[in-house]
């Protein structure tokens, strides 16, 4: 979840209204936002919402903010004018950073706050939503500075030199990977290519080298600068288009005239931004009773117009049209979470639902807690990760192929593309991030997986696992294979090993385990090129059952 900081004064000068510390800190609900602190003209602000780059500013919160006292929006850029620059894309770009979006800003007046928040939004963006600048890497250059057209080439690193932002002297393109501390920490981007990126004007001036660092010529935007050319460089659209849209609907609430760049690439030409009003139906209906809110459609349309859209009253639809900004609105519900947050959810009073049943503990849940304090009984350590994940935890850092998995039709980000279809990935993934940490490290998790199951209704089934793993330099398959015995003794189940192959093991020290002629679990020694991939010095062994099953087989 962000966290950013902005200036308080120029939120309120944003807002239109100053706001006293209880109005703010309820205000900021409407961005599902929270006041970690004031410290002078200082708010630092956690954002809970990952799904909403536009959010991650003072110009994003002051948007949402301000429609609650009467204030409007410029909502859409139907008539852009064509700035004239044009931004040429080289083939050979194809594998290394094909895609490119842009836009030029003209007339801006920036001052020191407004450079704070481009540079904060600049980077949460990269960060976040950008996937740590692989998806997405956003450049913002002094317009006044380049000479159009502008070329996205690649180059071998020893071709050409150019200046680094905040260096004096140029280097060529490894250079800068080995020397420039952007270049260390981002240098694995490009290091299975022969050739990197670059962005050079027409007079030869180089503007970046993405998704590294720009340029100290013309990278360096400062309160002189009158106008400015953004570019978003990436892989694919999905991810460019938004970004580069948030980045220039906060310069235009700033004040600065929007114009679009024509992007020549060697199979087709596109013009950037396009900034169209999206639009998604909805029964007003199926918000009071999604909500369960008896408020009626006036209110429906009035809350909907102070959350940003545009209305239309076809009956018991309305036909709503809103910013090109949010990328998060995918479903009704969507818009239903809108309307909620706008009623407020503290005005909602709860009522104690009428069932004709009686309270009961799910079985497998009280199974599921028995596992867990017998697991803790054994010095391991609980972890919880997401049910979400990415095909390459799954898959290509598990040294698998051919795996299928259940993937999210449109998702934000790659990170949280696909649903996991085994723990022990997220365990990889926990005991990656914690290398610093002392040894051993003895961790588990309990939860659900999705797999494919053509019976269901929904073609899949979410069957509970443990996943427990150990890394230490001694670690090997007998502790796997001990903490197992432990377990299945404690639950009062005998068990057989059988020897498999399994590509994210070692050969020869793995096993499948059956109770009762039913395949249950795994166990073993994790293989070195997944340690390899996930950057672990240490040996992991693990095991994973289907509680689900055994579950089942403990009661007959």
């Amino acid at each position: 979840m962000p966290t950013i900081e902005i200036s308080k004064k120029d939120l309120f000068n944003l807002i239109g209204k100053n706001l006293t510390k209880k109005e703010l800190e309820e205000d900021l609900m409407l961005v599902k936002g929270e006041l970690e602190s004031i410290n002078g003209n200082v708010l630092k602000v956690e954002i809970a919402d990952t799904n909403r780059p536009d959010l991650w500013s003072s110009e994003g919160i002051a948007r949402e903010i301000k429609t609650k006292y009467g204030k409007t929006n410029n909502l859409s850029f139907e008539k852009l004018k064509n700035s004239g620059l044009i931004v040429k894309v080289d083939k050979n770009l194809k594998k290394i950073r094909p895609k490119t979006v842009c836009a030029v800003i003209k007339n801006l007046k920036l001052t020191h706050e407004i450079l704070s928040q481009l540079i904060q939004l600049q980077e949460k963006i990269c960060e976040t939503f950008g996937n740590k600048r692989k998806e997405v890497a956003i450049g913002v250059y002094d317009l006044h500075k380049i000479k159009g057209p502008i070329n996205y080439k690649s180059f071998k690193p020893n071709d050409i030199k150019f200046i680094p932002l905040e260096f004096t002297k140029k280097l060529n393109l490894n250079q800068i990977l080995r020397t420039h501390p952007k270049g260390k920490e981002y240098a694995h981007l490009l290091e299975e290519h022969s050739q990197y990126p670059l962005f050079l004007d027409s007079a030869g001036e180089v503007l970046s080298m993405p998704p590294i660092i720009n340029s100290d010529y013309t990278g360096k935007v400062t309160e002189k600068t009158k106008a400015v050319f953004i570019e978003c460089s990436g892989f694919e659209f999905k991810y460019l288009m938004p970004s580069l849209n948030v980045i220039v609907a906060a310069l235009v609430d700033r004040g600065g005239e929007l114009q679009t760049v024509k992007v020549v690439y060697p199979e087709k030409e596109i013009v950037t931004p396009n900034l169209k009003l999206k639009k998604i139906k909805i029964n007003w209906k199926y918000i009071e009773k999604r909500t369960g809110l008896s408020i009626g459609k006036k209110n429906i349309i009035k809350l909907l117009k102070q959350a940003n859209y545009k209305v239309k009253d076809k009956g018991n639809n309305l036909e709503l049209e809103y910013s090109s900004i949010r990328q998060d609105i995918m479903h009704p519900v969507d818009v239903v979470e809108d309307v909620t947050i706008r009623y407020g959810y503290n005005n909602i009073e709860p009522i104690s639902p009428k069932l004709i049943t009686t309270q009961k503990i799910n079985k497998i849940n009280l199974f599921n807690k028995k596992i867990a304090n017998i697991l803790i009984g054994t010095g391991s350590q609980e972890i919880l990760s997401y049910t979400l994940t990415n095909k390459n935890n799954l898959i290509e850092k598990m040294n698998l192929k051919n795996i299928k998995v259940v993937e999210v039709d449109n998702p934000v980000s790659k990170n949280w593309s696909s649903f996991r279809t085994w723990i022990t990935p997220c365990l990889m993934e926990f005991l990656s991030k914690n290398t610093n940490k002392e040894y051993p490290q003895q961790i588990f998790e309990i939860g659900e997986v999705v797999v494919f199951d053509k019976n269901a209704e929904t073609k899949t089934k979410n069957p509970v696992r443990v996943a427990w793993a150990k890394a230490d330099k001694k670690s090997d398959f007998t502790d796997a294979k001990q903490i197992l015995d432990f377990l299945m003794n404690a639950i009062g189940l005998d068990y057989s090993i059988e020897e498999i192959k399994h590509d994210s093991f070692i050969e020869g020290r793995v096993g499948r385990v059956f109770v009762k002629n039913k395949s249950v679990a795994y166990v073993g020694e994790i293989n070195p090129k997944v340690l390899s991939n996930f950057r672990i010095d240490m040996p992991v062994c693990t095991f994973e059952l289907n509680l689900t099953e055994i579950c089942k087989l403990v009661k007959k």
